[in-house]
């Protein structure tokens, strides 16, 4: 009788202090510890100076001194200038440059995905230039590219006069073709790394099926190899395409903007810095903002378009599939008994 009227009577509830100290308490601080912290450092150092650079698009200012509320027109100055527009068709070069790295790179990737001799030294050699940092590998490709010196020297040896060479960051015919290919040399690399990862996660299995259906190695890359790997794929052509319209280490360290190699982020550095033009070179730096997002919008509705015969392999919509034909069925012999 006595522990049924203990089952009865009502628990009594915690107060808010000990609730803190209790066990559920207590990771629920944590979580919002580790949320709150990373939050807050997102915000003060990304999103903050983000939302300031964007009020200063719409001034004429300088980073001390008065400021003049202009509106759009910084915008509008943005297409005006040569430089600023003129910068933007070199991020064509540096577009064509990623497409050749990221060919490149699935290339090495497959054939190193098979057994190869040496792959695994290979594969370290070729990761290696990812890890040197871009100002080393600017002054690297500067002194290489120079008249008379590294790069001209094996041409020398391989039989051609100095003297019919080009002047590789002199010549505007060629000298952004060589400062893309730094960055196809640096970067290729780790995208050959992460098509390798991909790759080698692949059911083993389905290549053995290949092999039995008498299937070779370029038909076992077309139909097993790329539709398996496609979200890689996706993602490191759009991470090099938006990487290749923010390229700024190349031109910066090798030429210092010279000879039509200035980038757009070289020039928005230089009118931010140089001329102390802030607003406008706030409104260039949105402008390519939107440009990155608009172009990775565009990749994605492409690459959801060339991959959709994997999408149809969904489980998903072989169901979809099923009830429609189950529906069709119906309706056929609702109008068979009609008849």
């Amino acid at each position: 009788m006595a522990s049924t009227v203990a089952v009865k009577k009502k628990k009594k509830k915690r107060t808010f202090k000990e609730w803190l100290k209790s066990r559920d308490g207590q990771q629920v601080e944590v979580m919002i510890a580790f949320m709150t912290i990373p939050l807050l450092l997102l915000f003060v150092f990304t999103y903050l100076p983000f939302g300031k650079m964007f009020q200063f698009s719409f001034y004429n200012m300088k980073y001390v001194g008065e400021r003049t509320w202009v509106g759009i027109k910084n915008y509008i100055r943005v297409f005006q200038r040569d430089d600023c527009f003129g910068a933007l068709k070199l991020s064509l070069y540096y577009m064509g440059g990623s497409i050749v790295q990221l060919a490149i790179a699935l290339y090495l990737a497959t054939v190193l995905s098979f057994k190869v001799k040496g792959s695994k030294a290979f594969k370290g050699f070729m990761f290696f230039p990812y890890l040197i940092n871009g100002i080393a590998i600017g002054f690297i490709f500067k002194f290489f590219y120079t008249r008379g010196y590294v790069f001209d020297t094996v041409l020398q040896w391989c039989g051609f006069d100095l003297e019919n060479l080009p002047y590789w960051l002199r010549d505007q015919r060629i000298n952004n073709i060589s400062l893309v290919a730094t960055s196809v040399w640096r970067y290729f690399g780790q995208n050959m790394v992460l098509f390798i990862g991909a790759i080698m996660s692949v059911d083993s299995t389905l290549y053995e099926a290949a092999d039995l259906d008498g299937a070779n190695k370029f038909q076992q890359f077309r139909y097993i190899i790329l539709p398996s790997i496609s979200t890689i794929v996706t993602l490191n052509i759009i991470l090099s395409i938006t990487g290749s319209l923010s390229a700024f280490e190349p031109s910066y360290v090798i030429t210092s903007g010279a000879n039509g190699t200035a980038t757009y982020f070289v020039v928005m550095h230089e009118i931010a810095h140089t001329q102390q033009k802030v607003g406008l070179a706030s409104a260039m730096a949105i402008v390519l903002l939107v440009i990155i997002l608009f172009a990775t919008l565009l990749q994605q509705l492409f690459f959801k378009y060339v991959f959709r015969s994997a999408d149809d392999e969904d489980p998903r919509a072989g169901k979809k599939r099923e009830k429609e034909a189950a529906r069709a069925a119906k309706r056929r012999a609702r109008a068979g008994k009609g008849a």
